[in-house]
């Protein structure tokens, strides 16, 4: 499995790092929210373990976030013991919790079960609106019924946007993803795209609802009604 491991905790990072390679699966880490919920986009994990005390944002706004476009499972790990928490966890998403500390042998097979409930119930990735859906799984877009035609380059803006849900994202770094590292200061070219998005997807493109234009810094998906 390729694991991500979501803690501000140095040691307990590279004391999962070490355990978890050691057994043969492929590790990626984040110290925070923002990192892990970039990290998930990118390189798509098979399982998820996030801390819950994170230093920029509480793990339950990761599940969330996560639940807008993933289905990756979740298991929570956290020093955090009481009912209520466990239940707002697994309410907002989370497949399971373990409570630290814990035994590796039990965190190993909480990931093989929650790897085996995924293997039947994981379907294509979806992004919602009240006015479209993006399917990530089949890259296309539905609004009213109807697949909406978008450009190879239209739809590389709306995925890396669909799959950061609720973040910001620099123009530096959509111009790098989408077009190069040599085109990263030609901002005209997203002002030009976005334009072209909006007028297939808002309901009303003068007043975007889903594709939102950070002044200066980039563009937000929201997918919140």
């Amino acid at each position: 499995m390729r694991v991500l491991v979501v803690d501000d905790d140095i040691q307990i990072i590279r004391a999962m790092t070490i355990n978890l390679r050691a057994r043969g699966h492929d590790v990626d880490t984040a110290a925070d929210g923002a990192c892990a919920l970039r990290l998930a986009a990118e390189r798509p994990p098979d399982v998820v373990l996030l801390d819950l005390g994170l230093p920029d944002m509480e793990g339950l706004e990761v599940i969330r976030r996560l639940r807008g476009w993933s289905q990756v499972p979740i298991i929570v790990l956290s020093a955090r013991h009481s009912a209520g928490e466990k239940v707002r966890c697994l309410d907002s998403g989370a497949d399971d919790y373990v409570t630290k500390p814990f035994g590796m042998d039990e965190l190993l097979a909480r990931m093989r079960a929650a790897e085996r409930r995924s293997a039947h119930t994981e379907e294509a990735p979806l992004v919602r609106t009240e006015s479209f859906t993006v399917d990530l799984g089949a890259k296309r877009v539905v609004r009213g019924g109807e697949e909406v035609r978008l450009t190879p380059t239209e739809w590389h803006i709306l995925e890396i946007l669909a799959r950061n849900a609720g973040q910001l994202v620099s123009q530096r770094r959509l111009l790098h993803d989408v077009w190069g590292p040599a085109y990263q200061s030609e901002t005209n070219y997203l002002r030009v795209y976005m334009a072209q998005l909006r007028r297939k997807l808002e309901p009303d493109p003068g007043r975007p609802r889903y594709l939102i234009t950070e002044a200066g810094r980039g563009y937000r998906f929201e997918n919140t009604s």
